[in-house]
């Protein structure tokens, strides 16, 4: 049985070794779809260590799977690592203090899976210490060649599809990290900066006219000036040509409707590139190009005399230049919004580069339906899913000029530069090191080859991560097959991420998933959110205020963690609150000290087999139970974690704990009642059931304890083994989520007796009485009448008797008070007159709730204006207690 205190620092971790070394959540394949639920875990970056986005995330995924493993049957869980890209490439870069361009491409990618390889399993360790019942045989890295083989795949098949182009052409580009990016890593930052008024002459003639910019360094670039065909005062302009200060070329005055009238004079400079604007410009009237930053952000010689400057020094010197000829009219401070990479915070450029896209903007209606026809948790959340389809601009450049990454699987003439794919059969090719799939150009002949030296964007291969777990294109021998391994879990059943990647991650496995099978990918989506300080503020090392998992964990139990986890809405940002995880200890320890009560009223072999005859009391808290069950299972499936926590702690402790635990407890050592015996030892394992999926590592102490055959993994440390051998079975993880005992239960009037024990323990409570103190008699009016024995058992009192007729009780005004803020307004003068007559009782009352009056004299007050107290007053013998289903008369 239970002895002691509960020990986490000795449970918790024996468990979780006991769960890994057992493949205790290990997924086991099943032919009926029905039969699994599938989630598609989100790859972590691998680029630090564990946060608490980690935590909060990886526990609410872990409520689920723990619920759907016991309600359902086998649960695919799988973790993977997103271990190529930018981020893994930095943080090597850092770790082993070298730059990516000084190695060749395999030799640099080794030395990032080795640094990642260390980090993966510190981070693997970390996941394991939360309990998340992760399946650790079904891991992958995004790099691994299995996956890259997908990756490459997937290229392949949309490019031959048409859905897949390459083109030189306007690009996003981070001058930093020196890559194209999509619109998607892209984010708007308010920062500081300058407007410049700079004066523009007219050529072949006096006139001069005005543009103000944040950009001056963009003027080399400048191919033409716009006005807006309803801008009376410059329309003159329309059709003229203007000379650039500083660099003199000659640019046309072109009239658009996509001038921001509003802003500066109105007349605006377009440079190739400053914005997406300029680039409509460009493209929608044929404007030649002028490139005056390069891909390091560095003045190319377009910008004469500033050609080697990067652009920020080169901003500075050209408005000295322009000051000093008298140019610069003005320059005034502002802070503006400016579009920078969300990586490294740099305000990016957009240059004229030669990339790989997949088409997306044709098909935005498509993936808005295949979101339309996934299942939302909350459903709010789909609204920004929406937003950001409504709002694309580009199609979805997928190539990056980095050395971690997995490579295009092409090749290109040397001659004609047509595109070569790799076979299928193939896969994984790395074009710089392998030779292309042709001898000669299917196209021309040519025999000479160029490889493709880009790699895949990052999100292009985590974005099939529901077709990594599915064994895409893995179902047989033939490589040009797309039949999957594991097709049970296609759909996945949930994608559970943060909502700051629903524009990344979920959107870009749509797109994918749904170009290669027609479908959605996943049935359902649970977005969660931040978790923030106990200010509400976001957590960042510069502020101070971020809270480290590992120092809460080695403070408190992991279960306790798991439980403040729980007490937010799916999809809201949580709080970091010390006391939420203090109160998850308490329960913890109730839950300990509730069960050794348990074990030792009503040990195992004392219980009945078969059901005996049971008293009313215990057959309202297993039909409440039945009730609780019920609910608790509803809540998990909405994903209602909250309320799921909530309800079942309160049932738990009050209900419980409070009142049918101290009642059973007379009856058995009073009587031996085989019936509370029975009823407490199947409502203890139903709630150990009911709190596994949060508190899962002293359910598990618990089942073992008291349900198991075994001595206790975490107090022994000795192996929980069961008669055929493994601990797998005996988990009380795999057990069965409970069936309703559907017994025919009185539940008002049960609920009525529990009241009428909650007012006599408040009644004590109230009068410094102990609760053992004897009440010699007490009267109840209610339809208590199966329940009288054990009310007055479990709040000694001697005698209780039934009342046949309610007791009468008078309920008297006892004042009535004005607001002011109301009265005052409407009455002026005559407020004193009507306090007046409140006070003599000169008053009348008619009506109720809102149609309530008030008649003060000569004046009538609505409703709003007045709240009356009132007390309840009963004149007979003893002391009066109301509950909502029962009258108490203590005598």
């Amino acid at each position: 049985m239970p002895s002691g205190s509960y020990d986490p620092d000795a449970v918790e971790p024996a468990w979780q070794d006991r769960w890994v070394e057992t493949d205790t959540y290990a997924y086991e394949s099943v032919d009926d779809p029905d039969l699994s639920f599938s989630i598609d875990t989100p790859p972590p970056t691998v680029s630090g260590d564990l946060h608490w986005g980690h935590v909060y995330g990886a526990t609410l995924q872990d409520f689920v799977a723990r619920f759907q493993r016991m309600a359902n049957g086998e649960v695919f869980f799988p973790f993977g690592y997103d271990d190529n890209g930018i981020a893994s490439e930095r943080l090597t870069e850092d770790e082993l203090g070298i730059e990516h361009s000084n190695f060749e491409r395999r030799e640099f990618q080794r030395k990032c899976r080795e640094v990642c390889a260390e980090y993966e399993a510190d981070f693997t360790e970390k996941m394991q210490a939360l309990g998340v019942s992760i399946d650790w045989s079904h891991t992958y890295q995004t790099i691994e060649p299995r996956v890259q083989r997908i990756s490459q795949r997937s290229f392949i098949d949309l490019y031959e599809q048409g859905r897949e182009y390459r083109r030189r052409a306007p690009t996003i580009w981070c001058p930093d990290c020196a890559t194209a990016i999509s619109q998607v890593e892209t984010e708007d930052d308010e920062r500081g900066s300058h407007f410049h008024d700079i004066e523009f002459d007219v050529v072949d003639s006096d006139e001069a006219f005005t543009i103000s910019t944040t950009r001056p360094e963009l003027l080399p670039a400048c191919v033409s000036v716009f006005v807006h065909p309803d801008d009376d005062e410059n329309e003159h302009l329309v059709g003229e040509e203007a000379r650039i200060p500083l660099f003199g070329q000659e640019v046309p005055i072109i009239e658009d409707e996509r001038v921001d009238m509003e802003t500066g004079s109105g007349v605006v400079m377009c440079c190739t590139f400053g914005d997406q604007t300029d680039i409509e410009w460009y493209q929608a009237h044929d404007l030649p190009l002028r490139i005056a930053i390069d891909e390091t952000g560095t003045m190319t010689e377009q910008a004469g005399d500033y050609q080697g400057m990067d652009s920020d020094e080169a901003r500075e010197a050209i408005v000295a230049d322009l000051d000093e000829t008298g140019a610069l009219l003005d320059k005034r401070a502002i802070t503006h919004s400016v579009n920078v990479h969300e990586r490294c915070d740099t305000p990016v450029e957009f240059l004229v580069t030669e990339q790989w896209y997949v088409e997306i903007l044709d098909k935005k209606e498509e993936y808005l339906q295949a979101g339309r026809e996934m299942d939302w948790y909350p459903e709010k959340m789909f609204t920004r899913y929406k937003h950001w389809i409504e709002g694309l601009e580009w199609d979805w450049c997928i190539s990056r000029q980095r050395s971690s990454g997995i490579p295009f699987p092409v090749w290109y003439c040397e001659s004609c530069d047509e595109a070569v794919v790799a076979d299928r059969a193939d896969l994984p090719v790395d074009p710089l090191s392998d030779e292309p799939p042709v001898d000669a150009c299917p196209e021309c002949g040519h025999d000479e080859f160029e490889p493709e030296d880009d790699v895949f964007d990052t999100w292009a291969t985590s974005s099939l991560t529901p077709l990594i777990n599915a064994g895409w294109a893995e179902g047989d021998d033939d490589p040009a097959s797309d039949a999957m391994a594991r097709p049970e879990l296609y759909p996945m059943d949930m994608r559970p991420q943060g909502h700051d990647i629903i524009s990344f991650w979920l959107f870009h496995t749509v797109v994918k998933c749904y170009e290669h099978t027609g479908e959605p990918p996943f049935e359902s989506v649970m977005i969660n959110g931040m978790v923030l300080d106990e200010n509400r503020k976001k957590m960042s090392k510069s502020v101070g205020n971020i809270v480290a998992p590992d120092e809460v964990l080695e403070k408190y139990p992991v279960d306790a963690a798991r439980y403040w986890a729980a007490g937010s809405s799916v999809g809201d940002d949580l709080p970091y609150k010390e006391k939420g995880i203090v109160s998850g200890e308490r329960l913890l320890q109730k839950l300990w000290n509730a069960s050794k009560l348990v074990d030792e009223l009503a040990p195992a072999d004392e219980v009945p087999d078969e059901q005996p005859d049971l008293a009313a009391l215990d057959e309202w808290l297993l039909a409440r139970l039945d009730e609780e069950a019920a609910r608790a299972a509803e809540h998990l499936e909405s994903r209602a974690f909250s309320k799921y926590r909530d309800s079942l702690r309160s049932f738990f402790w009050h209900t419980f704990c409070d009142d049918y635990l101290e009642i059973a407890k007379g009856r058995i050592r009073e009587t031996d009642d085989p019936g509370a015996r029975y009823t407490l030892r199947t409502a203890h394992e139903r709630f150990l059931k009911l709190f596994a999926p949060v508190l899962s590592h002293v359910t598990e102490e618990l089942w073992h304890d008291m349900y198991v055959d075994a001595d206790s993994v975490g107090a022994t440390s000795e192996d929980a083994t069961a008669a055929d051998g493994g601990a797998t079975v005996n988990s009380i993880h795999r057990t069965d989520w409970p069936e309703p005992l559907g017994l025919d239960a009185d539940i008002e009037g049960g609920e009525r007796a529990l009241e009428v024990v909650s007012a006599l323990r408040k009644y004590k409570s109230e009068r410094d009485l102990a609760l053992n103190t004897e009440l010699d008699h007490v009267e109840v009016y209610g339809d208590v009448a199966d329940y009288v024995d054990d009310i007055a058992r479990a709040m000694h009192v001697e005698t209780l008797d039934l009342l046949d007729e309610a007791p009468e009780v008078e309920t008297v005004v006892t004042g009535i008070d004005l607001d002011y803020s109301v009265v005052g307004p409407e009455f002026g003068g005559d407020v004193p007159d009507i306090e007046a007559a409140i006070e003599s009782g000169e008053y009348v009352l008619e009506g109720e709730g809102d149609d309530a009056t008030l008649i003060a004299g000569e004046h009538e007050l609505t409703a709003d204006m007045f709240d009356v107290e009132e007390e309840r007053r009963y004149d007979g013998k003893g002391d009066l207690l109301e509950t909502d289903g029962a009258v108490v008369i203590v005598g």
